[in-house]
């Protein structure tokens, strides 16, 4: 089971989170001290050079793995048609981070409804076997028994998430009906409103509490959990996803001893 968050570079977490020393180039090395995964935002905005994939595996211990979201070409401009070419360069780039490689995510905007159906059945083909891929929909219509039984078919993942566009209810219910043999999971919060990105706002223990409870029966239907606490969960996700590891029965890394590891380098 790895627990992460969404993303490293938050200014935010500069003190709450990391050293107040740590340079910009050292953020990545340092989060890695406290989390063995990561999802990674700006893949979504175009396919990273490769000097770049080798940067992020260079600045990581070999057993850190990486989550990247597909670009938006694919998804949300291609929406899914014609993007062959576009898929397979992504794949090959990627795979530049070897072992260090995670699940890839394919996160669809609200408006890719059902009707789009046929597109997504035609794509799914096209995806490579040796990458673990998931899909995030945020159109409620797509959880329904037929959808499962295709995403089970090509083995990816529903990604399940806790978010404004989905009932927790349903979300947890997804947790009893895996579509491959992982699972990926993500924790947005209901709304954009908390805009301090430096501490714990609202008190969402009850609701780790709960998702935890769920995590830990769905590790006994798939081979790896993977999960990601954003800032707008409960305000600074570093900490979200600390508590969630010690309900998971991790040991969490304090903050504080980041600090410590880096006056010993």
């Amino acid at each position: 089971m790895r627990i992460g968050t969404q993303g490293w570079n938050y200014g935010a977490w500069m003190g709450p989170f990391y050293p107040s020393e740590t340079h910009q180039s050292e953020l990545l090395t340092v989060y890695a001290r406290a989390f063995d995964t990561v999802e990674v935002d700006s893949t979504f905005y175009a396919t990273p050079p490769a000097s770049t994939v080798q940067s992020w595996a260079s600045r990581v211990p070999a057993t850190f793995v990486f989550a990247l979201k597909v670009p938006q070409e694919i998804t949300h401009l291609r929406r899914l048609r014609d993007a062959e070419d576009v898929t397979g360069e992504f794949f090959e780039r990627v795979r530049g981070l070897g072992k260090k490689l995670g699940p890839v995510l394919l996160q669809f905007p609200p408006d890719f409804g059902p009707s789009e159906l046929p597109a997504l059945a035609a794509y799914l083909p096209i995806l490579p076997r040796d990458c673990r891929v998931a899909i995030e929909f945020r159109h409620r219509g797509w959880v329904h028994d037929g959808v499962l039984a295709l995403l089970s078919e090509h083995n990816v993942a529903l990604a399940i998430t806790d978010a404004r566009f989905i009932p927790r209810k349903t979300a947890l219910a997804l947790t009893e009906r895996p579509t491959a043999d992982f699972a990926y999971l993500r924790w947005l919060g209901p709304n954009r409103d908390l805009v301090d990105h430096s501490r714990i706002q609202v008190d969402r223990s009850r609701e780790t509490e709960t998702w935890a409870a769920a995590i830990r029966v769905l590790a006994t239907r798939v081979k790896a959990v993977y999960g990601y606490m954003g800032n707008h969960f409960a305000g600074h996700a570093p900490a979200s996803a600390r508590a969630l590891q010690a309900l998971l029965g991790q040991k969490p890394v304090p903050p504080e001893q980041l600090g410590d590891q880096l006056t010993l380098l």
